[in-house]
């Protein structure tokens, strides 16, 4: 008898940890953050955030984003939906396409 092992999507697996480099608007600092694959998109930018805005960077009353390779991700998107790894480089910054001039 041979044994079958069935493979779950990262989706379906229990949230692992995922350390990313990630720098805030305009920080001059990268730092190292660590995020599960369960986070989504919102969390990932207030855990990026917590270690620059009002600290280096002036907060602003602005929602954040995270971009990853380019693309602007949506907030409700999980790290392992995004297809975001352990130590890829993501930058988060406010979106201030809604503010009037």
């Amino acid at each position: 008898m041979t044994e079958q092992k069935i493979e779950l999507g990262v989706e379906d697996r229990a949230p692992e940890l995922v350390p990313l480099n990630a720098i805030f608007s305009t920080d001059f600092v990268s730092i190292l953050v660590p995020v599960t694959t369960a986070n989504t998109m919102d969390e990932v930018a207030a855990a990026v955030a917590h270690h620059s805005e009002g600290r280096r960077v002036r907060a602003l009353p602005y929602p954040k984003v995270v971009v990853h390779k380019g693309r602007t991700l949506p907030g409700y998107m999980t790290v392992a939906e995004a297809g975001i790894t352990a130590l890829d480089f993501v930058a988060v910054e406010y979106d201030t396409s809604g503010a009037s001039s």
